[in-house]
């Protein structure tokens, strides 16, 4: 049982009104803000985790299992995540999310201040991603709570745009912080960060749920809801190869951040505060993938768009392997990043338009499951890879199978998908 209609009626009875502008519908605006703020700290901590391990053992294996151990934590919450959002208060789990990411990253800097304790991120990360995965399940469903549905792929865009604007803000600043206090203080601020996102989502007032999406007569079982999401991907063709593809396509790209950082600092030999420099750069590139992939993909359709944006990550990640300049692996990361942020646009507003909204949860949720589910794996590999082989073979190959998807995806339903 919700109770999101007794919540919003304690905030007032106003629900979005969905023939306004985005810009002037004020709840939409308000959780905007609330995720821009919360990206502004969180890419923090983006930088700062893998500077820590480095720091202190000098190793991109380790930065691999640091990252592998927090995607494993994730996939396993987003086995039940689905089901939790289904049946909860939205709000309150956004809420209780942000406040326990508060105290959990707070943590790393005061203990680092009696020195460097690496085993706390092998504690913290995992947790923080599991409570995270719930948030981004959580996140996904509301959207459509504050917006109609012909809005939903725009209004992805523009959360995504800020996210970004504040991802170029946020590893500048953090590299500035690493560089001069250490990066334990730049995890200090992430937490800050997810205390006034909190406090900006208390404030929402989300679109009750219909009538008939209460969770009456749905099974108890998490599993079963788990099989209830997978049944549905597998019953619809473009999101059933999607979910395939995307798999494929975590496994070699969910330790491309560890590999650039390694890249920097190891191969190019320069200091974090470049790490935040071309962290930054690279944002720059999610925004201008975000601003467009809505009049990209009105005018190309779903299909065209996603695929050509996996095909060009597949390119960038290539070369980001063999530059040997701190500008080309900027601009290289921007084009990956800005790819990466069409193709996750389209794919999650596909998702939102076509599930039920008393699915929603539990479909975003088995999508996420299966497509990170062996992603933690593939951050272990490539960082080990490239810690034994070089970072520019590494970036090669798996740029190369970045590309093979892209190709593959042209001999299935996807390649179909219009405008739709």
């Amino acid at each position: 049982m919700t109770h999101e209609a007794r919540d919003t009626g304690r905030a007032g009875d106003r629900v979005p009104d969905d023939r306004r502008p985005l810009w002037r519908q004020r709840d939409f605006g308000v959780f905007w803000a609330a995720q821009t703020l919360s990206v502004l700290g969180d890419s923090f901590a983006l930088i700062a985790l893998p500077l820590l391990v480095l720091e202190a053992t000098g190793s991109i294996a380790r930065m691999g299992l640091l990252t592998a151990v927090g995607g494993a934590a994730a996939v396993l919450a987003a086995v039940f995540a689905g089901a939790v959002v289904d049946r909860v208060d939205r709000r309150r789990l956004l809420i209780g999310c942000d406040l326990v990411r508060m105290v959990l990253y707070g943590l790393v800097p005061l203990v680092w201040l009696l020195g460097p304790q690496v085993w706390l991120l092998y504690a913290v990360l995992p947790l923080c991603e599991a409570v995270g995965m719930f948030f981004a399940v959580g996140y996904v469903t509301v959207v459509r709570s504050l917006v109609g549905t012909e809005q939903l792929t725009e209004a992805n865009g523009r959360l995504n745009a800020t996210a970004a604007a504040a991802g170029v803000l946020g590893p500048l600043c953090a590299g500035v912080v690493a560089a001069w206090s250490g990066p334990a203080a730049a995890v200090g601020v992430d937490a800050a960060s997810f205390g006034v996102s909190a406090a900006l989502v208390a404030l929402v007032r989300f679109r009750p749920r219909p009538a008939d999406d209460q969770g009456k007569g749905e099974s108890p079982g998490l599993w079963q809801d788990l099989r209830t999401g997978v049944a549905f991907l597998r019953g619809h063709p473009v999101l059933r190869a999607l979910t395939l593809l995307l798999c494929c396509f975590s496994f070699l790209t969910l330790g491309l951040n560890d590999l650039v950082i390694y890249h920097i600092k190891h191969d190019l030999g320069h200091d974090d505060g470049t790490v935040g420099t071309v962290m930054a750069v690279g944002a720059l590139g999610t925004i201008t993938g975000a601003l467009l992939v809505a009049r990209v993909r009105r005018r190309l359709g779903f299909g065209p768009t996603w695929t050509g944006a996996v095909a060009v990550c597949g390119l960038a990640f290539a070369g980001m392997g063999r530059a040997d300049d701190v500008t080309t692996v900027a601009l290289l990361s921007a084009a990956f990043l800005a790819c990466v942020g069409m193709a996750g646009t389209c794919s999650m507003s596909l998702r939102q338009e076509v599930t039920p909204e008393h699915l929603l949860g539990r479909v975003t949720s088995a999508f996420w499951t299966l497509q990170y589910s062996v992603a933690p794996i593939g951050a272990a590999v490539l960082t080990w890879a490239a810690e034994e082989r070089g970072t520019t073979p590494v970036a090669l190959v798996a740029g190369a199978c970045c590309v093979l998807i892209a190709l593959a995806a042209l001999f299935t339903p996807i390649r179909r998908a219009g405008k739709s």
